[in-house]
């Protein structure tokens, strides 16, 4: 497995592609960082504290300050110096809800909710976006992975046509098999321009992905921290295959960023039930208020003054349009009930197949590397024979597909077993990989400590 670590490596210095490294935990930090959602998601929860701090400007007293002035030209039909006519006057009032069957608060409460909210969508596409950089750099991994392997296929076919070529040539093969290893050779050269452009569009992906405009050098993955992990999780038994299940399972109810929207939207709408319930109530205020007006005229100065406290109050009486009112607010009620209990069955059978691909690819890779032994050396001794005249052209073919077939499959088993990691970490919301494994391979302990 270590030539499959070293693959891009030699594939990119070779083309002088790259010029500087960039590992796994670099890629996501530009991810994150050129993620134009993220960004979104800033600005919503930013817009959103905006709307919670206005609900709570609505529960202060309402400050209202006014003036007025007015003069007139034309007094009896005739005309009169309007500073003679000049009124002024100026008015302060303050009003304060009293009572209002407590919505003030209740409409607080749903605002900080809608805030929360945001905040859980926001971390759903953060995970979102790690799982999509991650993803994509094994891509570019497992393409120039598969290169390098249709590379060598491909020199093996054209020093298989070589050999052919001579025998044809002197007779010691018929036309048939000299054709097979032509068919062979130009077959083998579609499957390496066909990885080329694999490798090219994975390149693409990523560098749209982080927002580079030159391709740099991508460390390859060191695989010997997972080597535990996957001969543990290849042969798990029924047993601890539910530990681990029912560990995940408490991070993901603690953690989930979908599951905890889904339980903010069922509270949010429980209280916008009872919201809608105190519509009934009566609203009372008090506006404590001030007034000055004067009159400027000559010789006739005139000022009044007075102030003073208004209670007001409200008694809803349209109860038919209350009682559809609070009918429709406790259908949604049930509703958001109904996506919970949704969501919560929905992300346990998530986890139960991420879990169950996490030990099928453990699985595959290590069934993948003994195939990949065996088929190797099977096509070195079928190579060698032919060499010596005791291999036909098809044979040599036969054990060139096996051979390419199985080295592809070992490739793509070992990266099929990162993004069920990745897939595994973006639903339990865990940052630290290490922790991650940590609990696959210790999940004894855990049993002992139940």
């Amino acid at each position: 497995m270590r030539i499959f670590c070293c693959f891009c490596l030699v594939v990119f210095f070779s083309s002088g592609v790259f010029g500087e490294t960039l590992n796994l935990e670099k890629a996501r930090a530009l991810a994150l960082a050129n993620s134009r959602s993220l960004a979104k998601y800033e600005l919503a929860i930013r817009s959103s504290i905006l709307d919670e701090k206005n609900q709570l400007y609505t529960m202060l007293p309402q400050i209202n300050a006014g003036y007025s002035a007015s003069m007139n030209f034309i007094r009896n039909w005739e005309f009169v110096n309007p500073i003679d006519t000049l009124n002024a006057g100026i008015t302060l009032s303050i009003t304060q809800i009293i009572f209002q069957g407590g919505k003030s608060f209740i409409q607080k409460a749903i605002s900080a909710i809608a805030t929360e909210s945001v905040r859980k969508d926001a971390l759903g596409e953060y995970f979102n976006v790690l799982d999509a950089v991650d993803n994509a750099y094994y891509a570019v991994l497992e393409a120039a992975a598969t290169l390098e392997a249709e590379s060598s296929t491909l020199q093996a076919a054209v020093l298989g046509f070589s050999i052919a070529e001579i025998r044809q040539a002197s007779g010691m093969i018929n036309q048939g098999d000299f054709l097979k290893a032509l068919a062979d050779k130009e077959a083998r050269e579609n499957s390496h321009s066909q990885a080329r452009r694999n490798l090219t569009m994975a390149i693409n992906r990523f560098r749209t992905l982080t927002g580079i405009s030159v391709m740099p050098e991508l460390e390859p993955v060191g695989f010997d921290i997972y080597e535990d992990v996957i001969s543990y999780l290849a042969s798990i038994s029924d047993e601890d295959a539910d530990l681990l299940f029912e560990r995940f399972w408490g991070i993901l109810v603690s953690a989930n960023p979908s599951l905890a929207k889904a339980a903010i939207n069922n509270r949010r709408a429980e209280m916008n039930y009872t919201l809608t319930k105190r519509d009934y109530a009566p609203t009372i205020s008090a506006t404590i208020f001030a007034t000055d007006n004067r009159l400027f005229a000559t010789g006739n100065f005139n000022s009044t003054a007075e102030s003073g406290i208004t209670i007001r109050g409200t008694i809803p009486v349209d109860f038919w349009v209350l009682n559809n009112r609070v009918e429709r607010s406790r259908i949604s009620r049930d509703s958001a009930a109904v996506d919970f209990a949704n969501a919560h069955i929905s992300l346990e059978q998530d986890l139960q197949n991420a879990l169950f691909n996490l030990f099928s690819q453990a699985g595959s890779v290590l069934s993948s590397r003994r195939s990949l032994e065996y088929t190797e050396r099977h096509f070195e001794y079928v190579m060698e024979r032919y060499r010596l005249l005791q291999s036909s052209v098809s044979d040599l073919n036969e054990a060139t597909t096996l051979f390419i077939n199985s080295r592809n499959s070992s490739t793509r088993a070992i990266y099929s077993f990162l993004q069920s990691l990745s897939r595994l970490r973006s639903l339990c919301a865990m940052d630290d990989e290490q922790k991650m494994l940590d609990i696959l391979q210790n999940v004894v302990g855990f049993k002992q400590e139940q």
